[in-house]
């Protein structure tokens, strides 16, 4: 096993009330102080849980200098006051950079007892395939 430092647990908790706030914010109505927040948190988080050398390779790589103009392009645009429009562009982003890890995410969640029966439903099946493109490109 690997251990985790002191940091590493304050950044996952910096995340996950970042994301709650985010979450939060969508449910009251795109509230723009909650987002931001949120924003900000999550981005903290990611830095403390990662390392700030690892999040910068991260998002300024030369293939997702795209999504990573749209998804700090949003965050900007919530921190400016357009909550909506800045939400829209910041979610086009979040899928841009972290497409690669759906097909893992997914395989995952589909070797859990109840959720992976659940997400093998003829319907659901269909659309988790498309999200998880090529099953043996994720193989270990």
């Amino acid at each position: 096993m690997f251990e985790v430092t002191d940091v590493q647990k304050i950044g996952v908790g910096l995340a996950a009330f970042g994301i709650s706030f985010l979450f939060l914010g969508v449910l009251l109505l795109f509230d723009k102080a909650l987002l931001a927040l949120g924003n900000i948190l999550f981005i903290a988080g990611l830095s403390c849980v990662i390392g700030l050398e690892r999040t910068f390779r991260f998002f300024f790589q030369r293939h997702k200098v795209r999504a990573t103009i749209a998804f700090f392009g949003g965050i900007s645009v919530v921190l400016l006051g357009w909550p909506l429009i800045g939400m829209l562009v910041e979610t086009y982003g979040f899928i841009l950079l972290f497409s690669g890890f759906f097909p893992v995410a997914i395989n995952f969640l589909r070797r859990i007892p109840v959720l992976g029966t659940i997400l093998n439903f003829p319907g659901i099946r269909g659309l988790m395939d498309r999200f998880a493109g090529d099953s043996n490109r994720t193989t270990v």
